[in-house]
């Protein structure tokens, strides 16, 4: 005879299978899926993400843009999009912007400035939520922009999608490389692929080959640097797309990423 536990046990245990099922069909017709991970804020990770993101776009690929920063998501505001996603029968199309697809939080948020006080299972679920109910539709890459840290949210996005490949954003301090060593830790526990590093904030006024002393420590492939510009002053669009400077630096960076992923055996378009 069943008990009462052992019951609500195998109901837990179905739920999760049908979860999973549902997240894999919606992630078929994804080619390419790359998270986007710091160990700490303030190193940039969600810029890096955009203009990752916008750099592929503007090669003709066809990307999407995952922001599972629940707590601050802030993906929506680098981009200027205002125009949130359409929600039918429990599915999320997602918006678009510079030829980008776009789901975040931000956009399911009455007020930007008030904070989003929530405990780890509500961000595990809203995190599966968005996975489970957005129809990407045919994707060649799905970049996903993730919380710093080693918390629940990272570990939800490592235990629930099958990511081809991190990538991680650090700066040239000490602290951060510290920091980013800790979280690349965490993903090598979790079996998962680390892609290559980038340094971001690169110059005169914090240093640079923090970054690359990193790689070269870890036995993982840097991938690139990005200088501190006052390009960066214009967010009327990704900054890739409007200074050849920075363009030249995620070109390096998205040739990095490729050859990196093909070596993981995972051949990106």
């Amino acid at each position: 005879m069943t008990t009462p536990q052992e019951k609500a046990r195998l109901e837990q245990i179905k739920k999760s299978w049908q979860q999973k099922r549902q997240i894999t069909q919606r992630l078929d017709q994804i080619g390419t899926k790359v998270a986007v991970y710091s160990g700490k804020g303030g190193v940039g990770k969600t810029t890096v993400a955009v203009n990752l993101a916008a750099a592929l776009a503007s090669e003709g690929k066809k990307v999407g843009l995952l922001d599972v920063d629940i707590d601050c998501p802030n993906v929506t505001k680098v981009m200027g999009i205002s125009d949130a996603p359409s929600v039918t029968n429990g599915e999320i199309t997602p918006a678009e912007k510079f030829g980008i697809k776009v789901v975040s939080m931000a956009f399911f948020q009455e007020n930007e400035e008030e904070a989003i006080i929530w405990r780890g299972p509500m961000i595990h679920n809203a995190i599966s939520q968005f996975l489970q109910m957005t129809n990407w539709g045919d994707l060649d890459y799905l970049v996903v922009d993730l919380p710093p840290g080693t918390s629940d949210a990272p570990l939800t996005v490592m235990q629930t999608l099958p990511v081809d490949g991190f990538v991680v954003v650090t700066t040239p301090q000490e602290l951060a490389g510290l920091d980013a060593r800790r979280c690349i830790n965490m993903i090598r526990k979790l079996k998962v692929n680390v892609a290559g590093i980038v340094e971001n904030f690169t110059g005169e006024m914090f240093g640079e080959g923090g970054g690359q002393q990193l790689a070269d420590d870890l036995e993982i492939p840097f991938l690139g640097s990005i200088a501190l510009r006052p390009d960066y002053r214009d967010t009327s669009q990704p900054t890739v797309l409007g200074s050849e400077s920075v363009q030249g630096e995620y070109r390096q960076i998205v040739n990095g990423l490729r050859g990196s992923l093909e070596s993981l055996g995972k051949a990106p378009v």
